[in-house]
């Protein structure tokens, strides 16, 4: 008896040959449905459709083709099982050994800006699924492929093995099936997601952690590596809605590396806290702030961010919370940098930055949206918490020294918190008229993150505020900044030792707050 294959695809890149080498080649008898029926016997290969094989027609607008006992019976069979093979034959069902399916376009279809619920719904396909996890499931019995890119290596199979495609074929095969039905289904439930408020508030609500948590994604592109030359990388898109860094546009300058990424959603947090009333500026390398500032004018912003640590800055990121506008852009062609994003670029600061060809500029309009949760792989798992969204508000922290802050160095002092919270801990930063002087970052002890912020602010540290991603577990800190000359000091608070800290900077003359909040970033 030949062998029998069920083709029925929505992409029909690659079918009509696969269809023709099956037939001539290996003898198989084809079945089909709807389009690919068609396509296969206008190329001249012999083909049953469907609903001539199982007796049915297609009913329902060809909602229902393929759900019919001769077909599942067909593929869910076990050849090694005596009671599934009387089934078949009383049944009149023949075992079908080659399954190849793809499904309706639902990604593609949703993301039209024009998309209608009911056309989305008839875009969800609902036998196609059927016939690949019924498929999948049944790998040691037959072979199903769900992409045109698994042809060739099929059929090199066949020739390889007599016309058989080996056991450990047929489970990768089934493998990439059921990731392909899963990615589909997650799709769905995100749109639909996205059409109920009530559910989409939910979702969004990072302080939920749910039970189980699936995550798909579509590549994007593959990069040149990773961190290193020598790791493999690719960049994937998330959700079914072109979002995100999909959703920037890239006006000039090289391909984006996985670094470049990693910096820029880094510096994309940064700025999404100050919002966009104000001017601000933030030059960043390897996801740390080298530095911040807010100015009265884009430039000046830029300006000041720059200067704080000149040195680091070369070769950095970039992020304006408004469009580029020509001085700034003129400001920014001094030096070397990587990447410049912001939510516009003015025509006139376009032209200026096409100096430096490759220089990667960035437009993304809603840089304020990120992500809910973020996620850290470890082994055999990962692990998933609620984004660090939590918004300054002063008005909760707790004064307690016997100086309190002046107007200016409270409103000084939340710029230094609010610049802290993205520095890599051991975090210290010291701020002066709301731009950063010095920033310790990622040091194993406060100690040394607070003596590399001072050196680095140098002379400029008198009148200055600190703040710290944590509590000081000592005074010491405390001792180091007051003979510096800081005078105001935020930090968290919750150390066994705080009355020592209280106790030192009363002694000092300065004041000194707690948020209550920490900011720890690994």
């Amino acid at each position: 008896m030949a062998k029998l294959a069920l083709l029925s695809v929505s992409d029909k890149t690659g079918v009509v040959d696969l269809a023709q080498t099956l037939v001539d080649e290996f003898g198989f008898q084809i079945i089909s449905s709807g389009g690919t029926a068609k396509a296969l016997q206008e190329a001249g290969i012999a083909v049953t459709k469907v609903s001539d094989y199982t007796g049915s027609p297609e009913i329902l607008g060809g909602r229902v083709k393929t759900l019919h006992p001769r077909i599942h019976g067909g593929i869910l069979a076990r050849r090694n099982l005596p009671e599934d093979e009387a089934d078949l034959a009383a049944n009149d069902i023949q075992p079908i050994d080659l399954v190849v399916v793809n499904l309706y376009p639902f990604a593609q279809t949703i993301m039209k800006p024009d998309v209608t619920l009911p056309e989305a719904i008839e875009n969800i396909d609902i036998g196609g699924p059927t016939l690949l996890r019924a498929s999948a499931k049944n790998f040691a019995h037959l072979t199903v492929l769900c992409s045109p890119v698994q042809y060739d290596e099929y059929l090199h199979e066949l020739r390889h093995n007599q016309g058989e495609a080996t056991l450990q074929f047929r489970q990768k095969a089934s493998l990439q099936a059921f990731r392909h039905t899963g990615q589909y289904d997650q799709a769905i439930a995100t749109y639909l997601a996205s059409l109920d408020p009530s559910i989409s508030e939910v979702e969004a609500d990072a302080n939920l952690i749910p039970e189980t948590f699936a995550m798909s994604g579509c590549q994007m592109q593959e990069l040149r590596y990773g961190e290193n030359p020598h790791q493999p990388a690719a960049w994937y898109q998330s959700g079914t809605a072109v979002t995100g860094w999909a959703a920037a546009e890239k006006l000039q300058g090289k391909e984006l590396s996985y670094n470049n990424l990693v910096d820029l959603e880094a510096a994309r947090r940064i700025i999404a806290d100050f919002g966009s009333r104000q001017p601000v500026a933030a030059v960043l390398k390897h996801t740390n702030p080298c530095g911040v500032a807010i100015a009265s004018s884009l430039s000046e912003a830029y300006e000041r961010a720059f200067n704080a640590d000149s040195v680091s800055a070369f070769g950095g990121i970039v992020a304006l919370n408004q469009s580029i506008d020509a001085a700034t852009a003129e400001a920014m062609t001094r030096t070397f940098l990587e990447c410049v994003i912001a939510p516009g670029c003015e025509p006139e600061a376009q032209d200026i930055l096409a100096r430096k060809k490759n220089l990667r500029v960035l437009v993304m309009p809603e840089f304020r949206q990120g992500p809910a949760q973020t996620m850290k792989a470890i082994a055999g798992g990962f692990l998933l918490q609620a984004s660090d969204t939590h918004e300054v508000n002063p008005t909760e922290w707790k004064m307690v020294t016997d100086l309190k802050p002046s107007a200016e160095q409270l409103n000084e002092l939340v710029f230094a918190w609010s610049v802290v919270k993205h520095v890599k801990s051991n975090a210290i930063v010291i701020t002066a008229d709301q731009t950063t002087l010095g920033i310790g970052a990622g040091q194993m002890n406060r100690v040394g993150a607070v003596a590399i912020a001072l050196d680095q602010a140098g002379d400029r540290t008198r009148g200055a505020v600190m703040a710290s991603d944590a509590f000081f577990p000592f005074d010491d800190s405390v001792r180091t900044a007051a003979d510096k000359g800081i005078v105001a000091i935020v930090q968290p608070g919750g150390s066994m030792r705080d009355d020592d800290s209280i106790k030192a900077a009363n002694e000092l003359g300065i004041a000194m707050v707690f948020t209550g909040i920490r900011h720890f970033l690994h």
